[in-house]
């Protein structure tokens, strides 16, 4: 079957790149939670922004859509460093946010995918 190019531009390289992250995450023997066996929001996601590019690798790999990316509220964006407003503001404000928090079943796949180390998941309790 033939990719039409206006569905997808790139030839199918981002599939790839997706395919190859979901792959590279699933098998890392340090992936932190529960394998996806917790109860859906007993576990917490927490998206550190002072680390976070938006690089949308946790989007890509979590299996119960917590994630999203957008750009960064005024609000955490004003609680910044100087410094860290120059990088977030170089990476266009984009950052992860988990408005699926609630879905969260500690699969680990997003804190092991994030090439910036932005994501702990905190256990119940």
């Amino acid at each position: 079957m033939a990719v039409d190019r206006a569905d997808n531009p790139d030839g199918g390289r981002s599939d790839k790149r997706a395919l190859r992250t979901k792959r590279r995450a699933a098998a890392d023997p340090n992936r932190p939670g529960e394998r996806c066996n917790a109860v859906a929001g007993s576990w917490t996601p927490v998206v550190d922004r002072t680390k976070c590019e938006g690089e949308r690798d946790c989007v890509v790999v979590c299996p119960n859509d917590v994630f999203e990316v957008r750009r960064m509220d005024d609000a955490d964006f004003a609680a910044l460093g100087l410094a860290t407003k120059l990088r977030v503001t170089a990476h266009r404000r984009r950052s992860a946010y988990t408005p699926g928090a609630d879905a969260c079943r500690a699969c680990g796949l997003c804190v092991v995918a994030c090439p910036k180390s932005a994501i702990t998941l905190f256990p119940p309790g």
